[in-house]
């Protein structure tokens, strides 16, 4: 198994690159958009996380695989922090902080997975 977990020739992965950028770009619109206007919608979450099931199968290379899976960490450690206190500055303003980075992590979530399991695999093989 190769360790680069890479299959097709170079116009593919180039595709699916641009593929996972266009829907990694849509994810974040929707979370940002979603977090503000539609705070813990169950269709939304659903649709993150298809999203991120795509990101985390086109747009991560080996080389990423450990980045993000640290960045993805610290998105769900501050989604438990809570923003409330915001909203003692502006009305709702706490309240939209906290859908936004909930929705992030939704989103994020399903790719740290296959990045995680991917690393499982790379570990996994014998080595040299």
């Amino acid at each position: 198994m190769n360790a680069n977990l890479t299959l097709g020739t170079k116009t593919e992965n180039s595709s699916r690159r641009i593929i996972g950028m266009i829907v990694l770009f849509a994810g974040l619109a929707l979370a940002f958009f979603a977090g503000i206007f539609l705070q813990s919608n169950a269709v939304v979450i659903i649709i993150l996380m298809a999203l991120g099931i795509v990101i985390g199968a086109f747009n991560i290379t080996t080389r990423e695989l450990m980045t993000m899976m640290i960045a993805s960490i610290a998105l769900i450690v501050v989604a438990t922090a809570g923003f409330e206190i915001l909203n003692e500055l502006v009305i709702g303003l706490g309240d939209a902080v906290n859908g936004i980075i909930n929705y992030l992590a939704r989103l994020m979530a399903p790719a740290a997975v296959i990045a995680a399991v991917r690393v499982f695999i790379i570990v996994g093989q014998p080595g040299d």
